[in-house]
C-alpha cells in the first residue's frame, strides 16, 4: 500500500536508491533537495531531514510540508506543499511532486496529490496552484484528474509552463 510519510533519517538507504535512480544533474521535484545538501553521509542526510522538518513548522506562511511517497519501505517519490504565501508560489505553485522513473505510470502522483490536497484543506487553504511544463502530459493528466483547471500558460526559454488551480 502506498502511503505519504514525513521525511525520516531512518529511510536513508531507501531514499538514496530513489535519488540515484534519477541520475546525476536531474531535478527531483517534491524532495526539497538543495545543491548544498550532503545526502550521502548519514550525518548529512540527518541534517537534510531536519531542515525539511523545520521548514514545515516555520512561522508564518513561508514554509513547506514535505512527504515521501513510500510503499513497503521503498521511497517512490516526493511531494511538497508550500504554505499559502510562500516565496515563489506564484511561479512554482503550492504543490510540486516527482516520481522515480521505475515507479511512474502507476497512479502514484495522483494518490500523492490527493493526499496533499487533504493536508491543504486541513490547513485552511481554499485553493492551490500547480505548475508544470505543457509537454509533461502525465503531470497535466494528474492535475486535471485531481480537479485542476488551467489558469494560464507562460512562455519561457525552457518551454511553456502551464499554471493550474484546484479549488478546495
Amino acid at each position: 500500500m502506498v502511503v505519504l510519510v514525513r521525511p525520516s533519517a531512518d529511510l536513508h538507504a531507501a531514499w538514496l536508491e530513489a535519488h540515484f535512480e534519477w541520475g546525476s544533474g536531474q531535478h527531483e521535484d517534491g524532495f526539497g533537495l538543495l545543491g548544498t545538501d550532503d545526502v550521502r553521509s548519514p550525518h548529512g542526510f540527518r541534517a537534510f531531514v531536519d531542515r525539511l522538518i523545520t521548514e514545515e513548522s516555520s512561522p508564518g506562511n513561508d514554509g513547506c510540508a514535505y512527504r515521501w511517497i513510500a510503499e513497503d519501505a521503498e521511497v517512490l517519490g516526493g511531494i511538497a506543499l508550500r504554505h499559502e504565501n510562500a516565496r515563489n508560489v506564484d511561479v512554482l505553485g503550492h504543490v510540486g511532486y516527482g516520481i522515480r522513473p521505475s515507479a511512474r505510470g502507476r497512479g502514484l502522483a495522483e494518490a500523492a496529490l490527493t493526499g496533499m490536497l487533504s493536508l491543504a484543506r486541513e490547513r485552511g487553504m481554499k485553493r492551490v496552484l500547480l505548475a508544470c511544463f505543457a509537454n509533461n502530459i502525465p503531470s497535466v493528466r494528474t492535475i486535471e484528474k485531481c480537479g485542476g483547471s488551467l489558469d494560464r500558460t507562460v512562455v519561457t526559454d525552457d518551454g511553456d509552463i502551464e499554471r493550474y488551480g484546484i479549488a478546495l
